[in-house]
């Protein structure tokens, strides 16, 4: 069976009710946790992707055992002390960043070296901006080019609290320095730029020894060695990342509605609907309500006449750094030039997305100017694709793959777009949505 997908013209008028996966990143939260706690965690709407699948693998090697009945899935947590540690054991985190930086901060009091791989996207990407400060508690690490996987780890037993400056607006980096944290006798301190905050609102739930002292551009974050982790029951929230596909669809279809269940909207990953708001979109948030720290709602979205462009404020980029593919969509079809800057991190995702957004907007026929952190784009509302177009080469990001489908459901064209198989990683269903929403307008079931 080929692993592309063909696309041929646009997606018809749609009203329909949805729900998406489970959140990626509560998701490996929750493995992680789970594995050190007393007792049995259950999860229900737990996302069963790859990534999340390789946290699972991850946390078997160190003797924790789980079980997965469809979308729920139980781990039988060993404790903080728990982990049951061998001689030569190596971590294959293949896709996922988040697995692979934050489980170094549960590793750093290991008693042997610990070996941590991943796919070749992962294997490109910056270790060394979580590897510095967690050598600072103690722990060692030898590094391929002092920055990329395969890396190993070597564990100390004399561990020393640290203060931590988080600068990028990285939750991965900040939540592997808490973990680390809570291995260490002492107060570790964290002056960090606001990204995503799944974690400090896990630990607050779990009555975890984490105090965050919210600033205006910041938080100071005080981390004390945890003593006992609850097992932790969670029916995960659907993802609002993923969600973003279907409400940008929606965006750039003709006259449709949408209305997506239990989404969380957790203020630090609500980004996309800021700037889509500014751009004139309609998203109502409807059953606001909090579940577990986390902020839920089911998400409404309509069609607009028209789009506005966007010069968009630096300020939103943390909370929307996974959807700035998707939302360069809808600056392609506003009545106007749009504005991207300070988005550098893009480029230290699974591919460089900043350059991949450049390549489809060009193969679209919209003029944009790129520089190493900037996007110009000069928006047609009239566009309509004619031509063929191929998307390839892109390591296997799930995020480009994603963006190309609904491109090509919104613009027209025909569209042949390679290794659908990366959406295994984040949103296995994501074409099975896709085909059901094409149910109501009766076009071509796409495999």
């Amino acid at each position: 069976m080929p692993n592309s997908v063909i696309f041929k013209g646009k997606i018809g008028k749609f009203n329909r009710v949805i729900s998406v996966s489970g959140d990626k990143s509560l998701s490996i939260r929750w493995v992680l946790l789970s594995s050190l706690a007393n007792g049995i965690s259950t999860a229900k709407n737990l996302l069963i992707s790859e990534d999340v699948l390789a946290a699972i693998n991850a946390i078997k090697k160190f003797g924790i055992k789980s079980k997965i009945y469809k979308n729920e899935c139980k781990i039988f947590g060993g404790g903080l002390d728990g982990y049951k540690y061998k001689k030569k054991i190596k971590i294959n985190a293949q896709n996922s960043g988040t697995l692979g930086r934050l489980i170094l901060g549960l590793l750093i009091n290991s008693p042997y070296p610990i070996k941590l791989i991943g796919d070749r996207s992962l294997s490109r990407r910056d270790f060394s901006r979580i590897t510095i400060p967690l050598s600072k508690f103690g722990a060692h690490f030898k590094l391929k080019n002092d920055k990329n996987l395969p890396l190993t780890i070597f564990g100390s037993s004399k561990l020393s609290p640290i203060k931590f400056l988080e600068k990028k607006g990285s939750a991965q980096c900040k939540t592997s320095v808490i973990f680390g944290g809570m291995r260490t006798n002492g107060t570790t301190i964290i002056k960090a730029k606001k990204s995503r905050n799944h974690t400090e609102l896990l630990c607050k739930n779990l009555n975890l020894p984490v105090t965050v002292n919210s600033k205006k551009n910041y938080d100071e974050i005080k981390v004390k060695k945890a003593k006992i982790l609850k097992p932790i029951n969670y029916n995960i929230p659907s993802d609002i990342s993923s969600s973003a596909f279907f409400i940008v669809l929606t965006v750039l279809s003709y006259n449709s509605n949408l209305i997506i269940k239990n989404v969380n909207i957790n203020p630090s990953r609500t980004g996309i609907i800021t700037i889509l708001k500014k751009m004139g979109i309609s998203i109502v948030f409807q059953r606001v309500r909090i579940y577990k720290g986390e902020k839920l709602a089911d998400v409404k979205i309509k069609s607009p006449r028209s789009i506005k462009p966007i010069n968009c404020p630096s300020k939103l980029n943390s909370g929307a750094i996974d959807e700035f593919l998707i939302i360069f969509l809808v600056a392609a079809k506003a009545k106007g030039v749009s504005y991207f800057k300070d988005l550098a991190e893009l480029n230290q995702k699974e591919s460089p997305r900043l350059k991949w957004a450049t390549n489809i907007l060009t193969k679209m026929g919209i003029k944009t100017i790129t520089t190493t952190d900037s996007i110009k784009i000069f928006g047609n509302p009239n566009l309509n694709i004619k031509k063929k177009i191929i998307i390839k080469n892109y390591l296997k990001d799930h995020r480009v793959f994603m963006t190309s489908v609904i491109a090509a459901l919104s613009f027209g064209g025909e569209w042949n777009i390679h290794d659908k198989d990366s959406i295994k990683t984040s949103f296995p269903n994501f074409l099975k949505i896709i085909n059901d929403l094409k149910k109501n307008v009766k076009k071509k079931k796409y495999n």
